[in-house]
């Protein structure tokens, strides 16, 4: 195998920078947090995730065919901020600068389109940076979480990590949150069930199918009741959440040319930063682009070799 596929959720880092810096305006009036927040992301990964392959992933409006089954799915997230919006222009500007390709393709989200591509290119290891539950669906010993902290370092997880923090597999992830549901995309699940319950469910079936053709074996009648009850959520939870892994209008097919990352154009970036008057930006543009320290050779001692030093730990994530 090569090297990794980087796939970075795009409009799920885009709203984390903007509500994670305060309103920020240039002179112009222009806001600026979220194209702030987002090039350091960029400088960030550009030196701790390099590569050959990559794609900011961006939704591209609702899936009609999750409509179709829930006409209320997502309807209880808000509308984007007016500020947020007016930064938008610049985020496309930013992302190409830094050499990623964009992917988006009508009337899929950017979760389905994650996974066809670690699906589609199954002899590549894929590393997803998002924190979105769903998307833990796709990993596997060939593609993994990358979960930015607030710390700025990144939570790396494979399924040994998937099974820790959820006490499921990934496998069982689709059945897991059909049962808790999620109500970031406003999709119900089974009251009075959360994660702990959901977990001793599934570790008991092995799968929400399996449950449901003999709920009579649940054991607390309480729990039982709820569980038939709510059947044809749990037939429907998912078909909402189960990622499409083949999107056939994708551009990408078994073409990784459609993910070729190219070098950043360090000029194009320091026109953003300058138009923008993201002046704190400026040291970490020069500290990316600076050539590598030279380590000037130890002294010899007549007789000896000197002892070659100690290798510095690399740091990560900052």
């Amino acid at each position: 195998m090569t090297d990794n596929i980087i796939l970075v959720d795009a409009f799920a880092q885009i709203y984390r920078g903007f509500f994670a810096i305060p309103v920020l305006n240039n002179s112009q009036g222009q806001p600026t947090n979220a194209i702030l927040a987002l090039m350091k992301f960029l400088l960030k990964i550009h030196q701790e995730l390099p590569g050959s392959a990559g794609a900011f992933v961006f939704d591209c409006g609702k899936p009609a065919f999750r409509l179709e089954l829930a006409p209320d799915y997502k309807a209880n997230r808000p509308p984007m901020p007016d500020e947020l919006s007016a930064q938008l222009p610049y985020v496309e500007r930013a992302v190409a600068a830094f050499g990623w390709p964009a992917i988006r393709c009508e009337g899929y989200e950017a979760d389905d389109l994650i996974a066809a591509v670690a699906a589609d290119f199954a002899d590549r290891n894929v590393r997803i940076v998002s924190s979105d539950k769903d998307l833990h669906q796709a990993v596997n010993e060939r593609v993994h979480m990358l979960v930015p902290g607030r710390d700025g370092s990144f939570d790396e997880r494979g399924p040994a990590e998937v099974t820790a923090k959820f006490q499921v597999t990934p496998e069982q992830i689709v059945d897991y949150l059909s049962l808790i549901g999620d109500s970031s995309d406003n999709i119900p699940g089974v009251s009075g069930v959360g994660p702990k319950t959901a977990a001793n469910l599934l570790g008991q079936y092995g799968s929400l199918r399996a449950m449901l053709d003999h709920p009579e074996q649940i054991a607390n009648p309480r729990l039982r009741d709820k569980i038939i009850a709510a059947t044809p959520v749990l037939h429907r939870n998912p078909q909402l959440i189960r990622l499409k892994t083949s999107v056939p209008e994708a551009p990408w097919h078994h073409d990784v040319s459609c993910l070729c990352r190219r070098a950043p154009d360090w000029d194009a970036i320091r026109a953003i930063a300058t138009e923008l008057e993201l002046k704190s930006l400026f040291r970490d543009i020069d500290a990316a682009t600076a050539p590598a320290a030279t380590v000037p050779p130890a002294p010899t001692v007549a007789g000896k070799v000197p002892a070659a030093p100690a290798p510095e730990q690399p740091d990560l994530f900052g």
